[in-house]
């Protein structure tokens, strides 16, 4: 799988989860270049809070456009150390 936005190549897997439809990339396979973090959290009543990056590409900021859970619940603990996209972030079969 890929996820791409604005043209660019944000993460690359043949190894990803899919929880409610997110493809979650592990962590080791997003281009760090295309990242800043955010101040954004939410809560999801099952997999605990998720933490946010800005996705930047040529000068283009995609505010909170990825998602991740530094310590999620027991049910979603999967998903511990992986990303996953959404705000038009394309995420297509490589």
């Amino acid at each position: 799988m890929k996820a791409i936005w604005n043209g660019a190549v944000l993460a690359e897997s043949d190894d990803t989860i899919v929880v409610e439809g997110n493809h979650y990339f592990p962590r080791e396979s997003i281009d760090e270049r295309h990242f800043a973090p955010s101040d954004n959290r939410s809560v999801c009543h099952w997999k605990g809070t998720a933490n946010y990056f800005h996705v930047e590409v040529d000068g283009r900021r995609n505010p909170n456009a990825a998602w991740y859970y530094d310590t999620p619940s027991a049910q979603a603990s999967e998903i511990a150390g992986h990303v996953a996209f959404w705000h038009g972030v394309e995420v297509v079969a490589a």
